[in-house]
């Protein structure tokens, strides 16, 4: 989405919603739905908008893992690393899923096809280790199915 876009879309926002802390979250949400991120130059227009501190802003942004601050890749996989997928053996997945993806762990890979991104935790705790590909769920995650989503997402 073009900065300009963006920028009218804030504007309506305020329009239609008015101002203050409780529109940031979701302000921040409808910004990524339309743009597929929040970028960073949009932080001090956000907080203007909504007579907030630019650090206030910022440390929503970074704070929680849902927001992204750069564009994602064309697939995203979402790993768990809520405890019971853990105790599943999840880092052995994890460790798995970057070798076969070729990406690091909140990273998108060079190409901008993969992005490899943690969740904490999708709600499938007794079928663990989980992910979500391209927002599909997919329980009992293991190295042959890590084989089969790598070669579906290079398809």
């Amino acid at each position: 989405m073009p900065p300009n876009d963006a920028r009218t879309m804030i504007e309506q926002w305020v329009r239609e919603k008015g101002t203050g802390r409780d529109q940031l979250l979701p302000m921040l949400h409808a910004v990524q739905d339309a743009a597929g991120y929040v970028d960073d130059a949009l932080i001090p227009v956000i907080a203007a908008s909504l007579n907030l501190s630019r650090a206030d802003v910022h440390g929503v942004v970074t704070f929680y893992h849902d927001y992204r601050r750069r564009p994602a890749g064309r697939h995203v996989v979402k790993l768990c690393r809520a405890e019971s997928c853990q105790a599943r053996g999840g880092a052995r997945i994890e460790a798995a899923a970057v070798r076969r993806l070729g990406v690091a762990m909140g990273e998108t890979r060079g190409d901008g096809q993969v992005a490899l991104e943690p969740v904490y935790c999708l709600g499938l705790c007794a079928i663990g280790p989980n992910a979500l590909v391209d927002g599909r769920p997919v329980a009992r995650l293991d190295e042959a199915k890590l084989d089969r989503i790598a070669a579906e997402l290079s398809a």
